[in-house]
């Protein structure tokens, strides 16, 4: 006895019984009583379904006056009368009763559950009604695929003249798979029959592009449906191609390729055709034959004998009317499978074992189609026993199916075993599993098979070419190796595939070799879409956007519509080159041809509009999305923080967690940002506690958010517990946590993690050079600075770029070497930056530098000249040397140019309110409470020693005057206001947009040991923490 342990419904056993049965009923009572087994009967007399809704609207009103209901068992009961009645309505196409049914539902105030919801749209569907079937669907939330085949179908199967049902289906399918859900060929079934529908040969190339990225190349009804298409639209050489390259053909789809043929008088590869059919091992039916009678007459004498054994085949059909048992257990199967009930596929499977029909191969073909749909490893493995139990394992076709199962439910192991085993392998094995490593990120294997198979003497085709050039394209030498199978596909003429040449022009795109893409472009006899978009793709991907645009142009011109992938690649070109008149008329281009509401083009647009920071429009393209998935919820949000409003990303983020759309990595990861920029704590804290419910706090990515966002948000401290705890940690992760301590001014900590991270075999990168240069910067550490700053190119290779050499400037100019770091300025290979001369330009005003002072502002205002920072700066030097008039032609000079001085102000977050103050700020609430605290905060820091420091006024007043507007800082509002609101033994946090002055620094350690507080103070320059009347930055910034 095989016992497999599969799901049915979620919660059904299956076993399999081999050799001798026991009766029937026996066996169901012990699957009931030890394994839980449901057996449903149908009952010989169905109950009137009219009757049964009058008894469930009379049972909801004896409930409502009920006091005490048994809720449970009552929506069960209801559930079940319900799913009855509507599938009576379904069966008699009554209308009538499915809305009484769905009316019943909404008046006893019971939302309909998933499994109802589903059966009412189907209701609606079959009744004919899809206009309430498409209502129904936008109103539900929690759609799972059975939903979305659902509504599919509805459209496939419509014949309502009113509505577009192709570009209807084909919205519904965009939309599908933006929402995340995974499809199924029960999904492209319906998609499929649209494309036939519409007869839209694009919509059928898209659809079997989509199958091939997500696996479905070689299901046998996917394929099947292909080929038909293809015929139909007579495009007999992919139609050829196809079938060719399915793993199992059964006697329906030999029978559309001999059909596809005569119709196009291709009457000798009909014959041929047939005669392969005949040596298949399977058997020609009546409609084969009937399909060929109209064939008389051909030319060579090989075909008048094919036309004999045709003739003999039907004799032989004629003297035989009983087909075998095996066969109506076969199409039941079949019709199962096709029908996409492959549970009921895998009873009737079980049912043909107890009743002893000896099953074919094509039993097999079919139950391992269903369990690979099924996605079942368990069942696949007892069905494969029951094979090699049976003896037919051995058959290509079968061991094809079980390579094609095994890799469908992630067993490339297994799969792996029965194409080793095998002694005869065609090429359709070889694809299989070529193709199943390329998915798996097994690209090596994949390669190191394609080399096998040619070493065999096998000709590889289309298929085996396009997936070992997606295989090649993940290698690092997979420009050479792409480069072979190149030379090899032209050679054997596959290269004329469009498959394979779409395949080639973008992996070339990919290595970065434009030229040879453009040569297959522009030498590529007749040009699609597929490569249309791949190389309007690659420009994109390799900078040149302004390309992609002038290819989007030239299709406009010669009077093809663009398909949504075309106009979602233009509509990034445009993000690239901030092209926002260009994106417009996309935009205008994608309403027009109704693709504005595909999710994959509106997402694009989306972007678009971001980029080229039109917020505006872009809240109204988002709003316009029937059902937002995660990526444009994502977007949405990353483009209000690119766009400096951080609220409103975490209002959307709301919004998004209501909607029901699940976040991931990347949305996580900007809204940590989020939190970064606004320095706002609690909340960055919220959004990790959110992170680590949802599992992603192993993601590197999210992990280097979180960890710049502790920092930025003052608390290193959990910044680097947080960094010791990541397992995989990756350079940047690395680089986060040594920027953090740079500018916590954590000098030793930060060099220290630099060795480390050198230990441990990682190798720094530019920006991790940064952050080693800012350590060095913000604690003078010279030597140091110039030691590192060698060691990129010496060790590492890496050239210093202008960052670098700011560093370094900085470092020179803090420590009082002025002219050195203008020396450096001088010689080194760029033109220097607005923030290195004002880096230097601070340095001078630390030092008391005037001259050198005087000449730097004019180099900084020449680069910037409505730069106030420089005029401050500038005034800062004059007063600090008496010099008054300097500093009153400063400012007459400010005037004049009308350049305002940017207005300093801190802030502090207090259960999750942020309060900003400004000099001398009596707008708060609170005010006379604040200012209260600050008199007594300068009166007891007065007494323990504390001097205000009037060099950092730039009045030419009275010392006394001096002093009280001092006191007024806004740093210092803040610090009183969070000491009389925030608990005796909490951190303060402030942050301040312009760099601390001296005074308030000098303050602020005295209010830190008075006060016995923590205080951590996050200027424009670096971070300060105040602990006992000491600064972490050593009074150095």
């Amino acid at each position: 006895m095989i016992v497999v342990n599969g799901l049915y419904n979620g919660r059904r056993s299956i076993i399999i019984h081999l050799g001798k049965q026991s009766r029937q009923c026996k066996q169901e009572m012990h699957l009931q009583a030890n394994f839980g087994a449901t057996f449903v009967s149908l009952p010989t007399k169905t109950p009137n379904p009219h009757a049964l809704l009058l008894r469930l609207r009379f049972s909801s009103l004896s409930n409502r006056t009920s006091h005490h209901i048994n809720f449970s068992s009552s929506s069960s009961s209801s559930s079940s009368q319900c799913f009855s009645i509507l599938r009576a309505a379904i069966s008699k196409t009554d209308l009538l009763l499915g809305k009484s049914a769905h009316a019943h539902m909404i008046t006893c105030g019971r939302n309909p559950d998933r499994f109802l919801t589903n059966n009412l749209i189907n209701m609606y569907a079959k009744c004919r009604s899809v206009a309430s079937a498409r209502h129904l669907f936008d109103r539900t939330i929690d759609r799972d695929l059975v939903t979305w085949n659902s509504i599919l179908a509805a459209y496939a199967h419509s014949t309502d003249p009113q509505i577009d049902n192709a570009q209807e289906g084909f919205g519904i399918f965009r939309l599908l798979r933006g929402s995340g859900v995974l499809t199924s060929r029960l999904t492209l079934a319906p998609v499929l029959k649209l494309c036939l529908l519409s007869g839209y040969v694009w919509a059928s190339e898209a659809v079997h592009g989509y199958t091939i990225k997500i696996g479905l190349d070689l299901d046998v009804f996917v394929s099947g449906a292909l080929v038909n298409i293809y015929a139909k639209f007579r495009r007999i050489m992919e139609a050829r191609a196809l079938f060719d390259g399915m793993p199992d053909r059964d006697v329906v789809l030999w029978n559309v390729m001999l059909k596809a043929y005569v119709e196009m008088g291709l009457y000798k590869e009909a014959l041929f055709l047939f005669s392969a059919f005949h040596h298949s091992g399977l058997h020609p039916d009546e409609i084969s034959v009937r399909v060929l009678n109209g064939i008389n007459n051909v030319s060579s004498d090989e075909g008048n004998s094919l036309i004999e054994q045709v003739k003999a085949c039907a004799t032989k059909l004629s003297l035989n009317h009983e087909d075998s048992e095996v066969f109506f257990w076969n199409k039941t199967l079949s019709e199962y499978l096709q029908a996409g009930e492959n549970w009921t596929a895998v009873e009737c499977f079980i049912n043909m074992i107890r009743a002893k029909v000896e099953c074919d191969t094509v039993t097999f073909l079919v139950i391992l189609s269903a369990i690979a749909d099924a996605n079942n490893l368990e069942l696949g493995q007892q069905v494969h026993g029951v094979a090699v139990k049976l003896g037919v394992d051995s058959a290509v076709s079968v061991a094809n199916s079980l390579i094609n199962m095994y890799s469908k439910a992630g067993s490339i192991c297994f799969a792996r075993k029965v194409f080793n085993s095998m002694k005869e392998l065609d090429l359709i094995s070889w694809n299989s599993m070529i193709s199943s490593c390329a998915q798996r990120s097994l690209e090596e294997e994949s390669v190191k098979l394609y080399i096998d198979l040619l070493r065999d003497g096998l000709r590889p085709d289309q298929f085996t070419i396009a997936s070992v050039l997606r295989a090649c394209s993940s290698l690092k030498e997979g420009l050479y190796l792409c480069k072979q199978v190149h030379v090899h596909a032209a050679k054997t003429g596959i290269i004329t595939d469009s498959f394979v040449y779409t395949a080639l022009i973008d992996v070339y795109c990919r290595s970065g070799n434009m030229e040879d893409a453009e040569f297959l472009f522009e030498n590529k006899g007749e040009i699609d879409f597929a490569s249309w978009n791949a190389m309007m793709f690659g420009y994109v991907m390799n900078n040149e956007s302004q390309k992609a645009l002038e290819l989007f142009s030239l299709i406009h011109e010669t009077g093809e519509k663009a398909d949504p992938i075309t106009l979602a690649t233009a509509a990034k070109a445009c993000c690239c080159l901030v092209g926002l008149e260009q994106g417009k008329q996309i935009h205008a281009y994608a309403i027009k041809t109704r693709f504005d509401i595909d999710l994959c083009v509106s997402s694009g647009i989306l972007d678009m509009y971001i980029k080229c920071g039109d917020m505006e429009s872009a809240h109204v393209v988002f709003t316009q999305i029937p059902v937002p998935d995660d990526i444009a919820w994502t977007t949405m949000i990353s483009g209000c923080v690119e766009n400096g409003d951080e609220d409103r990303a975490l209002s959307m983020y709301h919004q998004m967690r209501l909607s029901g759309v699940q976040p991931d990595e990347y949305t996580f990861a900007t809204l940590v940002k989020a939190t970064s920029c606004l320095t706002a704590l609690e909340q960055g804290r919220q959004v990790h506690a959110n992170v680590i419910k949802s599992d992603y706090t192993v993601d590197p990515f999210v992990g280097t958010s979180l960890i710049d966002m502790y920092a930025k948000c003052g608390n290193i401290g959990d910044a680097y517990l947080l960094f010791q705890r990541m397992n995989i940690r990756n350079i940047a992760l690395w680089n986060a946590m040594l920027v953090g301590l740079a500018q916590h001014g954590n000098a030793k900590e930060a060099l220290n993690l630099f060795e480390t991270m050198e230990s441990n075999g990682i190798e720094p990168d530019k920006v991790t050079f940064i952050g080693v240069l800012s350590a060095c910067s913000h604690s003078g550490l010279i030597s140091e600075a110039y030691k590192y700053f060698d060691s990129m190119r010496k060790n590492y290779g890496i050239k210093p770029e202008i960052e670098h050499y700011s560093c370094l400037v900085d470092v020179l100019g803090r420590a009082g070497h002025v002219q050195e770091a203008e020396k450096l300025i001088v010689s080194m290979p760029f033109e220097a930056s607005a923030s290195m001369y004002r880096a230097l330009l601070g340095a001078c005003r630390i030092q008391g530098n005037t001259d050198t002072g005087k000449r730097v502002a004019e180099q900084l205002l020449a680069l910037e000249p409505s730069d106030s920072a420089a005029y401050v700066l500038l005034s800062n030097i004059y007063a600090a040397a008496n010099q008054w008039d300097g500093v009153t032609d400063a400012r007459k000079t400010m005037e004049r140019k009308k350049v305002k001085k940017d207005p300093g102000f801190s802030w502090i977050d207090v259960k999750n309110r942020v309060h900003l103050f400004v000099v001398n700020d009596r707008d708060h609430p609170q005010t006379d409470l604040i200012y209260d605290k600050v008199e007594d905060v300068i009166k007891r820091i007065r007494e323990e020693g504390y001097v205000p420091d009037t060099d950092f006024m730039l009045l030419d007043v009275e010392e006394e005057e001096k002093e009280r507007a001092l006191y007024y800082h806004s740093e210092k509002l803040a610090i009183a206001y969070g000491l009389i609101s925030t608990p005796p033994s909490s951190t303060i946090r402030v942050i301040k947009n312009l760099r601390v002055c001296g005074d308030c620094h000098s303050a602020i350690k005295y209010i830190s040991k008075v006060y016995q507080r923590e205080i951590v103070l996050r200027d424009a320059n670096r971070f300060h923490r105040f602990r006992d009347g000491i600064c972490t930055c050593g009074d150095y910034w």
